[in-house]
């Protein structure tokens, strides 16, 4: 996909002497707030990028998938003044975790923060007013690693920010899995999240056809659906997003 639309992609990793099974440390302090530790190393590593490749500074975006998730949510945070949009596959909210014990039990769907607290959160990570990143959230019903009820977590937290909150503007089925979106007052779809059915924990992909992407593997669960397609879509990097929502969809 990046060859096919001119996109620059950067893909951060964990050296094995900072975390042994090259994990991030989203949930340790020193690694979770602006200015130091694995965000401000990402950051330096996306000005580099941009730098050296004349990226257009509006058109950054950030993604990840399990603890690369909750890095995201991270990043989303600390630094959202980079960032146009992120999408959090299989991961969780920001800051609902402040040590190891405390991220074993909310990857297990227990003890997350208050609506208020998720909130306060980020607006406690920097001093950015607005606009904010766009949302898309992703994750398996039948993740046994995250529990999905991170998902919806992740979803309230950025809510009231977005200034969206309650039910869904409208609920569509895409590829056969529902699709959840917010819209802002100028109908700007400003979170998306996608719960895709009887899929663990991974990255949902579609590898067959004219359009497949990827392989199915480790962590890379063929389920009939292109996270990576509907994310650039939903993006606009692809110039095909609204088309190619309108095929997919089969109901509203």
């Amino acid at each position: 996909m990046a060859d096919e639309c001119g996109i620059a992609l950067l893909f951060p990793g964990q050296r094995l002497t900072n975390n042994l099974i090259g994990s991030f440390n989203w949930f340790e302090t020193g690694d979770s707030q602006r200015g130091g530790g694995e965000p401000l190393s990402i950051r330096q590593m996306i000005k580099q990028v941009v730098d050296d490749h004349s990226v257009d500074p509006s058109r950054v975006f950030v993604t990840g998938m399990s603890s690369g998730g909750a890095m995201t949510s991270v990043m989303l945070a600390t630094y959202p003044e980079v960032f146009a949009g992120g999408a959090i596959i299989a991961g969780l909210p920001y800051r609902s975790a402040d040590n190891m014990m405390e991220a074993m039990v909310r990857m297990n769907g227990y003890g997350s923060p208050s609506d208020r607290q998720l909130d306060a959160l980020v607006r406690g990570a920097s001093k950015f007013t607005g606009p904010w990143p766009t949302i898309s959230v992703w994750h398996g019903d039948s993740d046994t690693t995250v529990d999905n009820s991170n998902a919806s977590a992740i979803v309230r937290q950025w809510q009231k920010i977005h200034k969206v909150e309650g039910p869904a503007t409208r609920v569509e089925m895409v590829d056969g899995y529902p699709r959840e979106v917010w819209c802002d007052a100028d109908g700007r779809v400003v979170i998306e999240h996608y719960i895709i059915g009887e899929m663990g924990h991974g990255t949902p992909i579609s590898a067959d056809g004219n359009e497949g992407l990827g392989e199915e593997g480790e962590y890379m669960l063929e389920v009939g659906i292109s996270s990576t397609r509907h994310i650039a879509d939903f993006w606009g990097l692809t110039g095909s997003g609204a088309a190619r929502r309108a095929e997919s969809k089969t109901a509203a």
